[in-house]
């Protein structure tokens, strides 16, 4: 049987939010395959249960948690990744030889303590780290917060160039990612993101209210939300709902200021996918360049239109799939055009989504780079 290390920068449910999700749905295909998952978690606090969402996909789960040293900060390592390090994970490793699988950079510390006969080694990319961070030094208005993002901006650049040609192979979520990982590394593939999604919904052809939703802790979020809160003042006529399990106090009393904005918990994926059927359309904004966003997919699944700016996807067919606003004034005429349309797109989102997007196709392409002997 064939088995794999997985190395999670946090456990991975419930999949509410980015990579989170990709981790999620990723283990489950492969685990669907037949593949013997061994999962390996970086977490604030050890939970006293494991989902049994989790047992049902994986062979084993270990747990290490996040070391909180803020003289970390001082490392050449970057940050996030100096601070998901343990003895005990090295042990875990070192008992099965199977290949290992890390989610993201800030899981990869370790690497410096392997053998390099011990495992065939692969990442996934979830981001150019040193871009992502750039974006939230950026977006972040926290002078304190913009000083630590621009430094672990700086760290990332040294630190992804020295690891990547360590890898067998870096799976890469986008196009531009893919580009240039192979320009630098040349063992980049393109595997786009897991999902979960399987059939693009049915619905009718007039929704309730806009939506956004995401994880109102991030600079990039919150610079969105605000973007998008500012226009909806402007547009009383039409409800937006924000969803979210993560909105900060500021944000809570800015969206009781506006008659015809409502914040809403999310929770569980069913409340999520509940959302997204009662929706319009969707408000999809970011300020970082770093390919498709997951929650695109949740949206072009499960929802009807989805607005978008140029940094949510740089896929031209999901492109094609959602209406396109260049800056905030040409989605605020989206948002008009779309209240009063409605919604016919189901057949051609399910000619492209359905064809080229299946997690299942994903996850067999990824077992026959990790197993090719």
């Amino acid at each position: 049987m064939k088995e794999l290390h997985i190395i999670s920068f946090n456990y991975p449910y419930p999949p509410s939010y980015g990579g989170i999700i990709d981790v999620y749905y990723k283990i489950k295909a492969l685990s669907d395959l037949g593949i013997k998952i061994h999962l390996h978690c970086f977490i604030d606090q050890i939970p006293s249960t494991i989902d049994r969402e989790i047992k049902e996909i994986t062979e084993n789960v270990f747990f290490y948690r996040k070391k909180k040293n803020p003289l970390l900060y001082f490392l050449p390592t970057p940050f996030a990744a100096a601070i998901r390090n343990s003895d005990t994970f090295l042990k875990n490793l070192e008992k099965n030889k199977a290949p290992i699988l890390f989610e993201g950079l800030q899981t990869t510390h370790i690497i410096r303590f392997l053998r390099d006969s011990d495992h065939k080694l692969y990442l996934r990319y979830h981001n150019n780290e040193r871009e992502y961070y750039k974006g939230l030094s950026l977006s972040e208005k926290n002078i304190f917060k913009k000083v630590i993002y621009k430094i672990e901006s700086l760290k990332y650049s040294g630190y992804q160039k020295k690891l990547l040609k360590k890898f067998e192979a870096v799976f890469c979520l986008s196009e531009k990612e893919y580009n240039e990982v192979e320009t630098y590394s040349g063992n980049a593939r393109l595997i786009h993101i897991f999902h979960g999604n399987e059939s693009v919904k049915v619905l009718d052809r007039k929704g309730k209210y806009f939506l956004f939703h995401g994880d109102l802790t991030t600079a990039d979020n919150k610079r969105a939300l605000n973007e998008t809160i500012d226009l909806f003042k402007t547009l009383p006529q039409y409800k937006l709902v924000v969803a979210s399990d993560r909105a900060t106090e500021d944000i809570k009393r800015k969206i009781s200021t506006v008659e015809n904005i409502s914040l809403t918990p999310i929770q569980t994926t069913e409340n999520l996918y509940r959302l997204l059927e009662d929706a319009h359309a969707n408000i999809l904004i970011s300020y970082q360049n770093s390919g498709t966003k997951v929650k695109l997919f949740n949206t072009l699944y499960n929802s009807r239109f989805v607005i978008i700016n140029e940094n949510i996807t740089d896929d031209p067919f999901l492109m094609n799939l959602c209406l396109y606003g260049a800056d905030m004034n040409e989605i605020r005429r989206q948002i008009i055009t779309s209240a009063e349309k409605e919604f016919h797109e189901t057949e051609k989102r399910k000619e492209i989504l359905e064809k080229n997007h299946s997690d299942k196709a994903k996850a067999e392409e990824m077992v026959k780079i990790i197993f090719k002997n």
